[in-house]
């Protein structure tokens, strides 16, 4: 298995590092090249999404991850990348991937000094869970599913081969969530 991390900006060595941990060989993304291999899974980390969005745009690989997204590649957004995926963002004109049928609300926390970390079930397990600036998930499509709730607020879902957190996983020692993402990307196979 191997899965490419976007690496343009924000905690992309954390997710790497968890992936090296569970025995997964990754690869960073910075330039359109780096796309041009085969890969089983993207990971979007989080960052700000403003700067990742005109990147992708401005290093032309936004286009391509897009169609590989809408083609079925598996992709896991943490925070930034959850609202990269995002089909709306409510307090937000700028839309970018769109390929996520929810409407988050960015920096929904506050800002940085409303960052937390709290504990909550993520899937019917309990994990850590980091939220810095984070957004939430004010509306989920009917064909979404959700798989963490706090405070009365989504943080986690997954359409199809999408799975996006609002929470940041790779800045806890559990990798439950990772290798939840790691099972996707195996029954995709199947």
């Amino acid at each position: 298995m191997k899965i490419g991390v976007l690496c343009l900006q924000g905690a992309f060595i954390e997710h790497i590092n968890i992936l090296n941990r569970l025995g997964v060989t990754t690869f960073e993304i910075r330039q359109k090249k780096d796309i041009n291999q085969e890969f089983d899974g993207l990971i979007l980390p989080g960052g700000e999404s403003t700067v990742m969005g005109k990147l992708l745009k401005e290093l032309d690989l936004f286009d391509d991850l897009k169609t590989k997204i809408e083609n079925g590649l598996p992709v896991f957004g943490t925070c930034a990348g959850l609202l990269l995926l995002s089909k709306d963002i409510e307090n937000d004109d700028r839309k970018h991937f769109a390929t996520l049928n929810i409407t988050a609300k960015r920096n929904a926390y506050g800002r940085q000094l409303g960052s937390f970390i709290t504990k909550a079930t993520f899937n019917n397990k309990e994990i850590p869970m980091a939220f810095i600036r984070a957004p939430y998930i004010k509306e989920a499509n009917k064909d979404v599913e959700i798989l963490s709730i706090v405070d009365g607020n989504i943080v986690a879902v997954r359409e199809k081969n999408q799975l996006a957190t609002a929470f940041h996983p790779e800045l806890t020692d559990d990798d439950y969530v990772h290798k939840y993402f790691l099972e996707m990307i195996n029954n995709s196979k199947l």
